[in-house]
């Protein structure tokens, strides 16, 4: 009787799934679309100035795509050594009593509230890169960015790790027969074995960088400008959604304006995820 239940309810569930999946995207065009009557898709995406309340106004997202991809490009550079190297140590290295108390701590991390991680970048980090490289404000892409790798880590060490550790155990004694040490080993036959769920485990970390609202609201510096420099000012999609919604009148220009950046936004992480599940299936 249960497993007749079960086996009734797990289509449902899944087909519910697709039934929100579908109910975003619907919602998404019947609100993002619009702007079309504002402005061309061409001058939306490029435009080069985001000035939503101006006489007129003038909405070119080219700056918050830009902003986004920076700091979810620079996260990715502190999440991926960290991320690999804390699944390595725990995959391969680590005694079994530390690696039960180390992988579940790093888990733990995807646990903590992004607006703690916002305090910490505020209060913490902010001022650090102030001082350091000497700039008027420490709220900049790339403090963000550092923020954005530490929070992306969890997922990039876990997934790795499980990866690794799925590498049959016949290709390191082979390795082992064959002279390689134990570095070599890991370098040059566990990674490259690995390196499709560590590819996956990569792009998934981009996914929870570049669709993060509250962090880089708070620390990123919110100004709507093309970033020259890594360390400077920027405004991410995200943020620019979650500053500005509350204050966009319902169903003008700006409103339908912020649900196209949603749009955007929703089919770049949906590429990512298209991405990732090739390179899983490879």
């Amino acid at each position: 009787m249960k497993k007749n239940l079960i086996e009734r309810l797990l289509p449902i569930i899944a087909s519910l799934t697709w039934a929100f999946l579908f109910g975003i995207m619907l919602i998404l065009f019947t609100e993002g679309t619009p702007v079309v009557r504002f402005v061309s898709p061409v001058r939306f995406i490029f435009g080069l100035h985001w000035y939503p309340v101006h006489d007129p106004p003038e909405f070119g997202i080219l700056p918050l795509i830009l902003g986004s991809l920076m700091v979810t490009g620079g996260a990715i550079l502190v999440a991926l050594p960290l991320g690999v190297g804390c699944a390595v140590y725990i995959a391969e290295l680590a005694h079994p009593r530390a690696r039960e108390i180390i992988k579940p701590l790093t888990e733990m991390l995807a646990g903590v509230p992004s607006i703690i991680y916002g305090f910490f970048g505020m209060v913490f980090l902010a001022p650090i890169i102030r001082r350091m490289f000497d700039l008027p404000t420490g709220l900049t892409g790339g403090t963000a960015a550092i923020i954005l790798g530490i929070m992306a880590l969890p997922t990039v060490a876990s997934i790795a790790e499980d990866s690794i550790s799925s590498v049959p155990r016949h290709l390191r004694e082979a390795s082992y027969a064959l002279g390689a040490n134990q570095w070599e080993t890991i370098t040059r036959t566990v990674i490259p074995a690995a390196r499709s769920g560590i590819l996956t485990a990569v792009i998934l970390g981009i996914g929870r960088a570049i669709g993060e609202t509250m962090t880089v609201l708070m620390v990123a510096g919110g100004s709507a400008v093309i970033p020259h420099q890594f360390f400077t000012p920027v405004r991410p999609m995200t943020s620019t959604i979650a500053a500005e919604m509350g204050e966009a009148p319902m169903g003008g220009m700006h409103y339908h304006a912020l649900f196209a950046i949603g749009l955007v936004l929703f089919f770049i992480t949906l590429s990512l995820s298209l991405v990732a599940e090739w390179v899983k299936e490879r």
